[in-house]
């Protein structure tokens, strides 16, 4: 088994998965199924343009598509979570990878808003099912020192997903056009299905999960209390909620229409910008999950001062004086929006240690949920100023302050009893360790 210390430290113990090759082989193909999930995700946030050309709709209307994609992402978090602890990772990714595979080939020929809206709703119930899995393909496969680094690796691999839309989707709409760009992508999804089906195992040999008695409605029930119940689960749902969604809102949807309709660039340039925002995540990515790893103290000031600097930077942008803020302040803004990402991973450190393994994926359902109702909700806030102020771009990106100011109130709420709780633990530990037969 393996254990955490007080501060969320790995302690190494006897049943430890080994990791290895053959785990990071596994393991990378359940990284890849995530990979084209956020390439399916993310490939409106290019597109955005031209499905308001295609379907001959507002702001509001245009947003409605990613809301409605993260409505129904977020609200399946935890059943899939509860999905995930059950039935276990390889089932889960193939449901997954058939229904996203399915929306992101709908969106491709739909006729129509309606059936085109449908599609997003079909690809967000796959795309959720992917990183919960992933996540807890990498703990039934790593060691659990190695969790923060695994977890960062995985978001890593999801942003070059987006890096990939922002460069090749972009330039096959404009060479390719609509129906071909969606259709050739949705075959990325068969050969990752085909992947899955011949390569994913759920654990190693000799690391099979004690099994757990299911009682239907009871057992759902008690998963979820009991991961509320823990103070990290809380404070991690929280810290997702305050860290991710700037950038996601940027990317998925409004970062585009903002820099060439607002700052008046040509779409080239910001698409080179937007560029920008996936490979400062890639980079900061690897730097939180290594500085985590070895210095679990650095996760609430990594998370705070990630927000801080994210809200800074916003209100400069959206505060200077002219039509249009200069390029050297549009580059530093894209370079810290790169590191929401990977703050927003912190949250899942907060609520792995305070949870056993017959409850990760619950937990991390819980705390996936959090960053991606405050994008819905921001995607929506944004989409109705946009057209109740005539398209005032500083007006309606003034909403990410409102939901970034009640993050940290929970953040800091909830921080003191988070470390109280780990505090705890890790007495317990050692304790457990005492008696421990050799």
């Amino acid at each position: 088994m393996s254990g955490r210390n007080g501060y969320g430290a790995a302690v190494t113990l006897p049943g430890d998965p080994p990791g290895g090759r053959r785990a990071a082989l596994v393991w990378g193909v359940g990284v890849a199924v995530y990979f084209v999930a956020v390439i399916f995700r993310t490939s409106l946030g290019v597109a955005g343009l031209d499905a308001a050309d295609r379907f001959d709709v507002n702001a509001s209307a245009l947003s409605t598509f990613s809301i409605l994609q993260l409505l129904v992402y977020a609200g399946m978090q935890i059943p899939v979570g509860l999905m995930v602890d059950r039935l276990g990772t390889k089932k889960v990714l193939v449901l997954g990878v058939v229904l996203f595979t399915l929306g992101q080939l709908g969106f491709a020929l739909s006729p129509s808003y309606g059936t085109a809206l449908a599609s997003r709703a079909l690809l967000g119930c796959g795309d959720a099912m992917t990183f919960i899995s992933v996540l807890r393909l990498g703990s039934r496969w790593f060691p659990a020192r190695r969790g923060p680094l695994i977890g960062q690796v995985a978001a890593l691999f999801g942003m070059a997903g987006n890096l990939v839309s922002t460069v090749f989707i972009a330039r096959a709409l404009s060479g390719l056009g609509w129906t071909a760009t969606f259709v050739g992508s949705s075959f990325a999804g068969v050969l990752v299905l085909v992947l899955l089906l011949l390569f994913l195992k759920d654990h190693p040999e000799g690391h099979e999960p004690q099994p757990a008695e299911h009682a239907g409605a009871a057992y759902v029930r008690r998963q979820i209390a009991q991961s509320w119940r823990e103070p990290g689960t809380r404070l991690g749902m929280w810290v997702h909620f305050t860290t991710q969604f700037p950038a996601m809102v940027f990317l998925l949807l409004w970062g585009l229409p903002f820099l060439v309709e607002a700052q008046g660039l040509s779409r080239s340039t910001a698409g080179t910008l937007l560029t920008l925002v996936v490979l400062s995540n890639m980079v900061v990515g690897l730097a939180y999950g290594q500085i985590i790893a070895r210095h679990h103290a650095a996760r609430a000031p990594l998370a705070l001062g990630t927000v801080a600097a994210t809200a800074l930077l916003w209100a400069t942008t959206l505060a200077y004086p002219g039509d249009h803020a200069p390029m050297w302040l549009l580059v530093t803004l894209c370079l810290v929006l790169g590191a929401c990402g990977p703050a927003s991973m912190i949250g899942f450190d907060f609520a792995r240690p305070a949870n056993p393994p017959e409850r990760q994926g619950t937990a991390s359902g819980i705390v996936n949920m959090g960053g991606f109702v405050a994008s819905m909700t921001t995607l929506l806030a944004v989409g109705v100023l946009l057209d109740a102020t005539g398209d005032d771009y500083r007006i309606a990106f003034s909403s990410v302050f409102v939901l970034e100011a009640l993050g940290v109130v929970q953040i800091l709420r909830l921080k003191a009893r988070t470390h109280r709780r780990e505090r705890e633990r890790l007495v317990a530990s050692r304790v457990e360790a005492v008696h421990v037969p050799v």
